[in-house]
């Protein structure tokens, strides 16, 4: 639902959600003393950003709990995607449009869209399939019908009357269309387009509210997209989100456009991250117009321009179903414009995206295909109009280069002063875009190392070579030599390398091999390892058997082929999982180990040939990167490189002294901000090393 002011003065029963105010609107820079002002205003990051490297949500709107349980199965979770968001799953009103959901009766979790059992299995299947459930929460007003009625689960209702939940004295009291979106009071006490605004500030409100969310956590939600959050003060949407369990492992991001108004993002972002307006009409005028190169000009577009959130707090997308029927952003009817900037998206590195999957319509209040029933019918792609551009091959495979690429920084960047671009993340990708209607043919320079490569917007690498497109090849000095069509893209990876159709690979060979240890800790009467390798197809679950290696450790060892590394998560063959808190272990090497959530690279069952470091570095950064030298030797590219998720507070990373005895080090963000020890940088020498507050000690602060 978006959060802005309809375009009719008079609101009617039955009244779609909204539309979204379509004139233009000014985007303005806070000022800092406006803002230290402001109630519940945050200069902190968002406490539970999505994690990385897994942090591409698919948004499928309208998707029964049926459908979303079989995709991500199916597509969600081979793909590497992070989260897969729901509509709303709360009882609402009747009726055929689309806005139906956002208008709840109650808080039974029975929808259109399927009962309460079905969601629970649906949550249950995504996480087998290692995608998290995010759920569209619905939790500033009721229904919008003046007359009241009958909900979709038989609930009667009046307007500001919903017997068992909520009575007249628990909605605020100006009971009228919010007139001016410069009076803070209106848009957070007044009704939107007739919808019956709640009392947040109530205690009792918010309690119905936090019960409401809780029991979508008991249900095994990992987090929420909280709608309409301008028209919720920050204050009363801190004491709603107070009372919600299990706070710190679930991701919150919240609706709330930046407008010239008094009521702005940075006010909520202690709740969670906010969604990124400004990214998406960039976007629009830039892919809409065909030029496209100022979006990666200078640092390129993301938080050094002016109204932009954040990296860390920052979730950007193309479109969602709400810009996508008022002609705010692009959307699916822009074609190859949509997908190329669907594309830009998962390959630069500004916030976390998410790919909005619905249905074609002509008319912008016309729900999905129902049955007679009024059921929305399982969505099958190819059929009744779903988009399905979640599983598009160019955007589904462009998910897989964001987690090979993910930490690694803007590099070789190039544009022909109009509508091409290209640029690598580090030595882990390249991208090049068109946007032109003819070919550009040249040679690209990137960090990537020599190789043979797919170009993932087409195809996925084979035993043979590529399944489409050709091998591309990358030589020793990180050139290569391709064409992209008019209005394509190539984009390459190293987690996408061909299956020896020629070229150089001075990684691992056909027949090169990992094996991972996994430690005993946890007790499990027996330990599986689900995995895939490279971007290529995940085993079936519950994975493969790992066998004993040594006191305290169990292993297997996996043939890479030409890949660099695999995903992986493990389990106890009965339903208990270590998929790393949901990113799963992103890991390469010949030698690998997880321990309790930290990943090493020294053969516990062995006298390793060097000693290693492992590096824990306590930080609140949703990503964080580790610049540095192991000995006397040469300091690491800027920024660094990626660290992982360790446990809670904590990032990790191994590194291989060789001969040496210890590594100097310093650590970033990824958008600018570091860690250099006052400027005398930190000495980490072997073993498990905790750094924390500027202070270095020994220690595996995640066993």
């Amino acid at each position: 639902m978006t959060d802005h002011r309809h375009a009719e003065a008079t609101a009617v029963a039955g009244v779609r959600k909204r539309l979204r105010f379509s004139a233009a609107i000014a985007l303005v820079a806070l000022l800092a003393a406006f803002m230290t002002a402001l109630p519940g205003t945050s200069s902190d990051r968002a406490e539970a950003a999505a994690p990385g490297p897994r942090d591409t949500t698919a948004v499928l709107f309208s998707w029964t709990w049926n459908a979303i349980a079989r995709e991500c199965t199916d597509n969600l979770g081979p793909a590497g995607y992070g989260f897969v968001q729901t509509s709303p799953p709360q009882e609402h009103v009747q009726g055929s449009e689309w806005w139906t959901y956002y208008q709840p009766v109650s808080y039974k979790v029975e929808s259109r869209l399927g009962t309460r059992a079905e969601f629970k299995a649906m949550v249950d299947t995504c996480h087998s399939a290692g995608v998290k459930v995010i759920a569209d929460a619905v939790v500033n007003h009721m229904s919008g019908k003046s007359a009241g009625g009958t909900g979709w689960a038989g609930s009667t209702f009046q307007h500001y009357d919903y017997p068992g939940i909520y009575q007249s004295q628990d909605f605020h009291s100006c009971r009228r269309d919010i007139a001016s979106y410069q009076n803070r009071w209106e848009v957070q006490e007044c009704n939107l387009v007739n919808l019956s605004d709640l009392d947040t500030g109530s205690e009792y409100v918010r309690g119905r509210i936090a019960g409401y969310l809780n029991d979508l956590v008991g249900l095994g939600v990992d987090g929420f997209r909280i709608d309409a959050v301008k028209h919720i003060s920050a204050a009363d949407m801190q004491g709603i989100m107070s009372k919600v369990n299990d706070r710190a492992r679930l991701y919150i991001v919240q609706e709330v456009i930046r407008a010239n108004e008094p009521i702005q993002p940075e006010e909520y972002l202690s709740n969670g991250d906010i969604h990124e307006f400004a990214y998406a009409r960039k976007l629009k005028e830039a892919f809409g117009s065909g030029t496209i190169n100022w979006l990666i000009s200078g640092a390129g577009i993301g938080p050094s321009w002016s109204g932009f959130l954040q990296n860390s707090n920052a979730a950007v997308f193309v479109d969602n179903h709400d810009t996508e029927r008022n002609g705010e952003t692009l959307s699916y009817r822009d074609g190859s414009s949509y997908d190329l900037a669907q594309i830009f998206t998962l390959a630069w590195n500004y916030g976390s995206p998410s790919i909005h999957s619905g249905y074609e319509f002509s008319n912008k209040e016309a729900g999905p295909a129902l049955a007679g029933n009024g059921e929305v019918i399982d969505p099958v792609c190819g059929q009744n109009g779903w988009t399905c551009k979640h599983a598009q091959t160019s955007i589904e495979n462009m998910v897989g280069f964001r987690t090979a690429t993910y930490g690694s920084a803007i590099s070789n960047k190039w544009d022909n002063g109009s509508n091409a671009i290209a640029f690598g993340r580090g030595d882990k990708g390249f991208v090049a875009i068109n946007r032109g209607g003819g070919s550009i043919d040249r040679s690209w320079q990137t960090s990537l190392p020599a190789g043979s490569y797919c170009n993932v917007i087409v195809g996925t690498p084979t035993s043979s070579g590529c399944s489409a497109g050709g091998v591309v090849t990358v030589d020793s000095s990180g050139r290569f030599t391709a064409s992209v069509g008019g209005n394509g893209a190539l984009a390459l990876h190293v987690g996408a390398k061909a299956g020896g159709s020629g070229g150089v690979d001075p990684g691992p060979g056909t027949g090169a091999s990992m094996t991972v240890f996994y430690s005993t800790s946890k007790g499990w009467s027996g330990y599986n390892m689900h995995y895939r390798i490279g971007s290529g197809p995940w085993t079936a679950a519950p994975g493969v058997g790992m066998t004993a290696a040594c006191t305290g450790w169990v292993s297997k060892t996996i043939d890479l082929g030409t890949a660099s590394g695999i995903t992986a998560a493990f389990n106890n063959g009965s339903g208990t999982w270590d998929n790393n808190n949901g990113a799963d272990y992103v890991v390469t090497g010949q030698v690998v180990t997880v321990n309790n959530g930290a990943v090493g690279s020294t053969n516990p069952c062995g006298t390793p040939s060097s000693s290693t470091t492992t590096v824990y570095y306590a930080t609140s950064w949703s990503s964080a990167n580790i610049h540095y030298r192991v000995g006397d030797g040469a300091w690491t590219q800027p920024p660094g490189v990626g660290m992982m998720n360790a446990c809670a507070g904590w990032k990790s990373k191994s590194i291989d002294l060789g001969s040496a005895s210890s590594i100097t080090a310093a650590f970033n963000d990824d958008s600018g901000t570091w860690d250099n020890h006052g400027g005398q940088d930190y000495t980490i020498g072997a073993g498990s090393v905790k750094v924390a507050n500027g202070t270095v000690t020994a220690g595996n602060p995640c066993s």
